[in-house]
């Protein structure tokens, strides 16, 4: 049944239907997106003025225009320093002559009297004068977006400035950007406190000079560069770049991803009313692959010499035979847990071919070995793709020494930030498993000029690692959602998005465990966990019980009432 779709009162009063029907039904009509390009195509840095006065109102609009600018994380770190005063134009129109000077003796004899040719008297001659600065005085972690690129302030005050620009010219006035100042100078010259940084001085007023181009390119100092010559393709050209990775895995198509969200718009419900469950559910659907009814989990073991040779471990080695045991008799935790959600459960036993190494003295695996067993796993991944979500477990003691040490060296983490207590560990078991992965790193980082991803599997992981790194590729391949379970299958996916970064969309984080590099890996992965329990179990318990959710919703997203 259809009901009457609800429209908000406030917000965007769209739906998806309606944006999916008229994609192109945002735009302005046509004169008025033929006036914004002849604005920009027009829009000219002025050098003569006349000396009339700017009416307030305008100058207001104006600046209004420059407030509307796109900036990061909507921090707005623009401030407009409106100078009007002769004494402080006089000094400023000061400093700008000596900059001009200093330049000029950077130059060639001919550029150099092209730039002392140049009219660049609008500070003495334009009535109004902005300054725009940047108050920078906020945290780059602090602002959304500033944390990775921290001078997107800057260039949120750049767009400032070329807001003011076209809507000068949109009203006929001009406007010149003068940047020769020391920033220092013109800072003490304004009083502008520590912390907020100067982007130069705007000319505003009414042009003396009505220029049919650019006017460096008419003083011959430059010309306007072809479009195709600005424009690249794909990645940077050139001789010595490196040819881009083979990829034998593609993401969900952007019509996919789409189509997924639109059947969340489309329910009787506030968009995203599940939350991370919604987001989820989004990722699943836009693989394109039968909605999954159930699923498996797979449950791989592997054994770790370093468990015995290091004492990393409360627990005899002997327990990962015992858990695997219990797994195919369907009693382990992780085996109950994946019963009663449903789920088939396939018990795997990663046994390498060579000798097995402790990490510290000696690699994990031998190379073929690492590769021969994400290959089994790649198969076993494909072959249980048909029967919906593939779920990861894990057993072996020893494997979180194992999935910390590989975490460290595939996301260059600190060892004392990253390697937990695992199970029943106490203090002095901790030291020496941060001991362990610290020396293993030492070794690894000596021993290879390499970093790459299968090296480091090698060097670092475990058989259970590489299989489920396998597992992770071969279902991601077939267009099957993969439901993560604590640090040591996350670890896995994070091998595997490093050979395949196309994996990444069919991973859905089940869970964030108490191990202390969990949250790391899985940040690394851009997943947002469903769970956070504080779990210990390994075993796939976090996946199974997150799988639970996700199925449900999955359903509910199916059976939900939708709007007409």
């Amino acid at each position: 049944m259809t009901w009457p779709r609800p429209v908000p009162v406030i917000g965007d009063r769209t739906h998806a239907a309606e944006r999916a029907a008229d994609p192109a039904g945002w735009a302005f009509d046509p004169a008025t997106v033929e006036a914004l390009h002849a604005v920009v195509g027009a829009r000219r840095d002025i050098r003569r003025y006349r000396p009339d006065p700017v009416p307030a109102e305008l100058l207001r609009s104006v600046l209004e225009a420059g407030h509307r600018a796109p900036s990061v994380g909507h921090s707005q770190p623009w401030r407009f320093v409106v100078v009007t005063e002769q004494a402080t134009r006089d000094r400023a129109a000061v400093l700008a002559d000596r900059e001009r000077l200093r330049q000029a003796d950077l130059l060639t004899p001919d550029r150099r009297a092209r730039l002392l040719d140049l009219q660049l008297e609008g500070i003495r001659e334009a009535p109004v004068g902005i300054v725009v600065a940047c108050d920078r005085r906020t945290h780059a972690t602090g602002v959304l977006g500033r944390a990775t690129f921290p001078d997107a302030d800057l260039w949120s005050c750049a767009c400032a400035i070329q807001n003011i620009w076209l809507a000068a010219r949109a009203s006929g006035l001009g406007m010149g950007w003068v940047t020769l100042f020391q920033p220092a100078d013109l800072a003490q010259l304004l009083h502008l406190p520590e912390g907020v940084e100067t982007l130069g001085w705007l000319c505003l007023g009414w042009p003396d000079e009505r220029p049919p181009e650019p006017g460096l390119m008419r003083h011959g100092w430059s010309t306007r560069a072809p479009l195709d010559d600005v424009v690249l393709s794909e990645r940077w050209p050139g001789e010595e770049s490196p040819a881009a990775p083979v990829s034998h895995l593609a993401g969900p198509e952007p019509e996919a991803v789409v189509a997924a969200r639109d059947t969340g718009d489309d329910l009787l419900a506030v968009p995203g009313s599940l939350g991370v469950l919604d987001r989820a559910v989004d990722r699943v659907l836009a693989l394109r692959g039968p909605v999954p009814e159930s699923g498996t989990l797979v449950v791989a073991a592997g054994h770790h010499p370093v468990a015995t040779a290091h004492a990393v471990s409360a627990f005899p080695a002997s327990v990962t035979a015992d858990v695997l045991a219990a797994t195919r008799a369907g009693e382990s935790l992780g085996a109950a847990t994946a019963a009663q959600a449903g789920l088939r459960i396939r018990a795997h036993e990663a046994l390498p071919t060579g000798p097995q190494g402790d990490l510290l003295t000696t690699d994990a695996l031998t190379a073929d070995d690492a590769a021969a067993l994400v290959a089994e796993g790649r198969a076993l991944g494909r072959e249980l793709a048909d029967g919906g979500l593939v779920c990861l477990g894990e057993v072996g003691i020893g494997n979180t020494t194992v999935a910390a040490a590989l975490a460290c060296a595939l996301l260059d983490l600190d060892p004392d930030e990253t390697v937990g207590l695992g199970a029943g560990a106490d203090a002095a078991m901790l030291d020496r498993k941060r001991a362990v992965v610290r020396g293993a790193l030492e070794r690894v980082r000596a021993e290879r000029a390499s970093a790459d991803p299968m090296s480091l599997l090698a060097a670092l992981g475990g058989p259970e690692i590489a299989v489920l790194a396998g597992v992770t590729l071969g279902a991601a391949g077939a267009g099957v959602p993969v439901l993560l379970d604590g640090l040591v299958t996350s670890v896995a996916a994070a091998v595997a998005v490093r050979l395949e970064p196309a994996a990444q969309p069919a991973l859905v984080a089940g869970q964030r465990s108490r191990e202390r590099g969990h949250a790391a890996v899985l940040t690394d992965l851009g997943l947002e966990p469903l769970l956070d329990l504080r779990l210990r179990a390994g075993e796939g318990v976090g996946a199974a019980l997150a799988a639970q959710l996700l199925l449900t919703a999955l359903r509910a997203r199916s059976a939900a009432g939708r709007v007409s």
